[in-house]
């Protein structure tokens, strides 16, 4: 496993520091700590890292909320710990983006697998997401090749998979071309900025 980023919350100390102690072990880096859930979602806003390790229960916010506020500006790897094991508290965590869950207290033989099930977790949870966009994209521009060229569903796909083979590029970014090209035929006002944009970022 590579050398990950982590920003730890919880309001005991204590916990704290064995995280610190633990992680550096298994050769990472705390690069932010926080005693309470405001600071935390702050400090990862600052820090971006690669993994949060928040307690459940802290003051003036939650790892709860903290996790979920967090997985919507910098969708990020969050381990849930509680010192109590409470029913349906796995899958509330699961749905803010917390992507395992610990009891505490724990050992480095816990903590290890637990950081490794969030990044696996995390990982899954992205290439969901990107194939969601992905199909999305795609069937909005496969509509407006339709529209535009008179082909049928399954030849404007076809088309799509050339022309992304043929250009040597994902074919979402071939469809999401196609898009843009016809947003900007519906309105042709937009055409100026762009060049203009275009030509102030050359410079």
């Amino acid at each position: 496993m590579k050398s990950l980023r982590v920003v730890t919350a919880d309001d005991d100390g204590l916990t704290l520091m064995v995280l610190r102690k633990i992680l550096a072990g298994m050769g990472h880096e705390v690069v932010g700590e926080a005693g309470d859930g405001e600071k935390a979602v702050a400090v990862v806003k600052e820090q971006k890292p690669d993994l949060c390790i928040f307690d459940i229960r802290m003051p003036k916010l939650e790892g709860i909320e903290a996790a979920r506020q967090i997985q919507s500006h910098h969708p990020t790897p969050v381990i849930i710990l509680s010192a109590h094991t409470e029913s349906g508290l796995g899958r509330e965590a699961a749905g803010v983006g917390a992507y395992a869950y610990l009891v505490k207290p724990f050992t480095a033989g816990q903590l290890k697998p637990a950081v490794e099930l969030a990044l696996a977790n995390f990982e899954k949870h992205q290439q969901v997401n990107e194939a969601l966009e992905t199909r999305k994209v795609v069937e909005r521009a496969k509509g407006i090749l339709m529209r535009q060229t008179g082909l049928d569903e399954e030849s404007a796909y076809l088309r799509l998979q050339k022309t992304a083979r043929n250009e040597n590029r994902k074919i979402l970014e071939v469809a999401r071309a196609i898009i843009l090209a016809e947003q900007l035929r519906r309105d042709p006002e937009e055409k100026p900025t762009t060049a203009r944009n275009s030509q102030t970022h050359s410079r």
